[in-house]
């Protein structure tokens, strides 16, 4: 428990941050599993656009490292460009 007014402002707002990345982050995560499940390259470039759009706006928020949003996105337009059209 906490000791301080301060204290306790801070566990109420670091669970609210809590909440709200875990949801970025599933957000995240779906549109990265919707690029590797496509089978096709015109269904994964369509699902690769809004998952690189996705990614920079975890990024943004400080959710991951932009270099991990970075990597994300180069693995993901590698995998859309091995596919067959």
């Amino acid at each position: 428990m906490p000791h301080h007014k301060s204290a306790a402002k801070r566990v109420i707002t670091n669970e609210k941050a809590r909440v709200s990345n875990i949801a970025v982050k599933s957000r995240m995560r779906s549109a990265v599993k919707a690029v590797r499940s496509a089978t096709k390259r015109a269904e994964a470039e369509t699902a690769l656009k809004a998952a690189i759009s996705i990614l920079d706006r975890t990024a943004a928020k400080g959710v991951i490292k932009k270099e991990t949003a970075s990597r994300q996105k180069s693995r993901l337009a590698l995998f859309a460009a091995k596919l067959p059209a």
